[in-house]
Formats: structure tokens, C-alpha cells, sequence
């Protein structure tokens, strides 16, 4: 009895390993640039990224160069994505869990007057 018990207990942990690892390799990255109406780079323009399942929001501040990326993301999940800046706001995108890119990248457009 203790064998069959040990064995399956080797199975059961090998396999969740096995997913482990296969999801560590699995997650994605999405990256882009905020620039305004113009296509000028917009710094301190603030990215939202809402995980559509938990409904968990991040940001990130944005570079000199507008550029913003947020890394880690599950494949599983869809994500919207938008900046603010100065009281203006992007178009919502979003990254579906279909999108099989590890490295996706999105573009945000926010219609400043600058």
C-alpha cells in the first residue's frame, strides 16, 4: 500500500513540476510606446493594464521615449490596456489569450493638445 501511495505521489509531483516549468515558459510580455496625437514620445503618460479575470490593475510610468512594458502576464488571460496623460485618455486595447505572441507589442495613441 505505502509503495502504491509513494508512486503515485511521485507522479502527482512530477507532473505539477512539469506544468510549472511549461507555464514559466509559457508567460508573455507586452511592450509598446505612448505617443500623442501628433506621434511625438509622451513622458509620464501612465499605462493601465486590467487582467479582464481578476480584474487586477498595474501601471507603469512612462519613459522619455513614451516606452512602457509590462512583463510576467499568463497566456491564459486577456488584458486591456489604455494611458492617461494630462487628463487625456487612449483608446482601450486589448491582448487576448488567443494572441499566441510571447512578446506582444501595442501602440497607444492619446489625443493631447501638445
Amino acid at each position: 500500500m505505502r509503495v502504491k501511495f509513494a508512486i503515485g505521489l511521485v507522479i502527482v509531483l512530477s507532473t505539477a513540476l512539469a506544468c510549472a516549468a511549461q507555464s514559466e515558459g509559457a508567460l508573455r510580455t507586452v511592450s509598446g510606446h505612448v505617443v500623442s496625437a501628433h506621434g511625438q514620445p509622451l513622458l509620464k503618460a501612465v499605462v493601465h493594464l486590467k487582467n479582464t479575470r481578476t480584474l487586477a490593475i498595474k501601471t507603469y510610468i512612462t519613459e522619455a521615449d513614451g516606452a512602457y512594458r509590462f512583463s510576467a502576464l499568463s497566456p491564459n488571460v486577456d488584458y486591456e490596456i489604455y494611458a492617461e496623460y494630462e487628463g487625456a485618455r487612449s483608446d482601450t486595447k486589448t491582448l487576448s489569450a488567443f494572441d499566441s505572441r510571447k512578446q506582444a507589442t501595442i501602440n497607444l495613441k492619446v489625443k493631447t493638445s501638445k
